[in-house]
């Protein structure tokens, strides 16, 4: 029960956090102070809980009476709710390290309020991987998105309003199926305990009905492609130590809420149709991988770059997850576990660098107040400790090893290689395909993260704001830290870490643990097939970081002259800082090879010089990338919602006793319908 009383704790915290910082509302620095502390505190009960539940060999089970009969309140702590709650208490301490001096932006705006959704959030989120119960799940799934919600809008301009209100529907939309998905499998249970779920299958085709509704509905929350048109708005809308929050976590319950659904509640009712499901996520994952970093090429916004970076490896979790299912489906219990292994080390270390990443993007932004690359460059010199951290990031979501994202996507290779030896002959056709669309995902990102740091961060300063910037506050600086040595411990401790993963994906599966490391060495199940030490790597390669030293020590000869700074030669123009390459034009060729999957959309913008100013309006014709998927998918979506609203205006007179009728006849309707 230890798991089950620091999970009460941190959730307890939670709330008086909340509150205090309520009550504090018009005094910031105490709630600077008094909600960080509250906040860290509940933070590290949240880790032990997490890290307690996975060590344990039994689930931890609180089962309490409800207010209704179905609503029994049940909490179950078993490997993979510990793994969600170790992950989602890890961002948190690190946000409310990094809010600390952050929330200093917004002195005087609400300060009070935001810790206060803060909390409801970070609670939220613990508590639906917690839960155990349909009907909870889908309470605590909604305080889930309503505290983010109010987090993405709490800026209150046009964007961040417009963003949250795209934001809220497409999560009540997904909820909806969510929904459907639990009433079908609780019409079948007789209740609404996913222990019920388990202990009564659906039968077919029901079950895949109940599979695809959730997996459309959890696909939402994920930000998998096509669904995906909420996430690239609503992050960079949201204070960036809640874009790290919702970028690093929230979207991993909708991951969560797909294992819950396929792997665990309609394991015993899958059968055959298991195949399907797991290609169906496969052919999910591979698109979203490779259209979500396509799309963040094209983008010039840092933090909408990271949220379509986030579509990424939504994908590539979900590459690992559907190999899982395939391995199931297919009897093959150590392909089924180096799957979803891979899908959930991935998780875990997605959550680390894209935190890391949104923080140190949130530093340049709270120095520069702009999120356009273009008018960054030359940061490195004055942000050093920023810009080593998301050096660091930058690495680790490339897949550089040795560091943690190169572990869990050679895993992933791993488990896709094992799937097209051993497979049928259309997971042999389907697995290969996928493992070549990560490959070009990850050149993808390489080539993105090169063209992200080197504009922020190399270079001459390109505006004023640049070259003023100053060093984020300390408190900022080490909740960036903290990450940056996680990015590096979860690849260089990967033999100790690949096997906790491995429990915790078979006892999720229900299989027997598989050997995924032997001392230093890494290893997807069976040593004949591949065989990775990150140890060896790291000191290969800082013995090759020493070689040059070595070079330039033993061939050093005196120079002709000094060096000196100075401007560079631009054929006889003065230097300008408009010279230097451009995020666009650094993207140009990739974006022009994959022009069919962007709208090129025109838009007319004016400007003046001060020569120009009196005389004559100088006007430029600029082209705008838009993705394919959100015009040709998303918007006929858009377009029939509108005109059926447009259409159901005729029922809104205004008038109070019309709007009573309509109460009074749907009333009578249910009761015609229930008799």
């Amino acid at each position: 029960m230890i798991p089950l009383s620091l999970l009460i704790m941190s959730l307890l915290l939670s709330c008086g956090g909340g509150i205090l910082c309520l009550l504090l509302k018009r005094r910031e620095g105490d709630i600077r102070l008094g909600g960080s502390g509250v906040g860290i505190a509940a933070a590290l009960a949240g880790l032990g809980a997490g890290l307690t539940a996975i060590g344990a060999g039994q689930p931890a089970v609180l089962d309490a009476a409800g207010p209704y009969p179905f609503a029994h309140f049940v909490l179950r702590l078993d490997p993979l709710a510990g793994l969600m709650i170790a992950v989602i208490s890890l961002l948190s301490l690190v946000a409310w390290i990094y809010g600390f001096a952050y929330v200093r932006e917004y002195a005087g705006r609400g300060v009070g309020a935001m810790g206060f959704f803060m909390n409801a959030f970070i609670a939220s989120m613990m508590l639906v991987v917690a839960a155990d119960n349909a009907f909870w799940f889908l309470i605590f799934f909604e305080m889930m998105s309503l505290a983010s919600y109010f987090l993405v809008i709490f800026d209150q301009d046009d964007e961040a309003v417009g963003a949250g209100f795209l934001y809220f529907l497409v999560a009540h939309g997904g909820s909806v199926l969510i929904m459907a998905a639990f009433f079908l499998m609780a019409n079948q249970a007789g209740g609404f305990d996913f222990a019920a779920f388990r202990a009564h299958p659906l039968p077919a085709p029901l079950d895949s009905v109940a599979f695809l509704l959730a997996f459309i509905g959890f696909g939402a929350k994920a930000g998998m492609i096509p669904l995906h048109i909420w996430l690239p708005r609503a992050h960079p809308a949201a204070p960036s130590h809640a874009s790290a929050l919702m970028s690093g976590v929230m979207i991993k319950i909708g991951v969560f809420g797909i294992v819950k659904v396929g792997i665990d509640l309609l394991a015993a009712s899958a059968g055959p149709a298991m195949l399907g499901w797991g290609l169906l996520v496969l052919a999910f994952g591979a698109v979203s991988s490779v259209l979500g970093v396509v799309y963040a090429l094209a983008e010039h916004d840092i933090k909408k770059l990271l949220a379509y970076h986030s579509v990424e490896n939504i994908g590539i979790i979900l590459l690992g997850v559907g190999t899982g299912m395939i391995g199931m489906a297919l009897h093959q219990p150590v392909l089924a576990v180096l799957g979803l292994m891979a899908g959930l080390y991935h998780l875990l270390n997605h959550a680390v660098f894209k935190g890391l990443l949104f923080l140190g993007a949130g530093s340049v932004i709270f120095r520069m107040h702009s999120k356009d690359m273009e008018e960054m460059g030359g940061l490195a010199r004055n942000m050093p400790w920023t810009a080593l951290s998301f050096l660091v990031g930058a690495l680790a979501i490339s897949a550089i090893p040795p560091l943690n994202g190169f572990v869990s996507e050679w895993y992933t290779y791993q488990a896709l290689f094992a799937a097209a030896l051993d497979g049928t002959p259309l997971v042999a056709f389907a697995a290969p395909i996928a493992a070549v669309l990560l490959a070009l995902t990850g050149a993808l990102a390489v080539m993105c993260f090169v063209k992200a740091y080197g504009i922020m961060f190399a270079g001459a300063p390109r505006s004023h704001h640049a070259e003023e910037a100053r060093e984020a506050p300390a408190a900022m600086v080490a909740g960036m830290a903290v990450l940056a040595v996680a990015c590096v411990a979860l690849g260089l401790l990967a033999p100790l870490v690949a096997p906790v993963m491995g429990r915790i994906a078979a006892a999720t599966i229900g299989a027997a643990p598989v050997t995924l490391a032997v001392g230093a060495t890494l290893l997807p199940g069976d040593a004949q097939q591949a065989t990775l030490s990150t140890p060896l790597i790291a000191i290969l390669l800082i013995a090759m970081a020493f070689l040059p030293i070595g070079l330039k020590a033993a061939f050093a000869a005196k120079r002709g002259g000094d060096r000196k700074a100075a401007a560079p030669w631009a054929a006889g123009y003065l230097p300008d800082h408009h010279m230097p390459a451009t995020a666009g034009s650094f993207a140009q060729p990739i974006r022009m090879f994959f022009a069919p999957l962007y709208t090129l959309r025109r838009a007319i913008a004016g400007r003046w010089t001060g020569i120009t100013l009196g005389f004559e309006r100088v006007v430029t014709l600029a082209r705008r990338t838009e993705p394919l998927a959100d015009r040709s998918v998303i918007a006929p979506i858009v377009g029939v919602v509108d005109a059926g609203g447009k259409r159901l205006q005729a029922i809104q007179g205004g008038d109070f006793r019309i709007y009573c009728l309509y109460i009074v006849a749907a009333l009578i309707a249910l009761l015609a319908l229930a008799v």
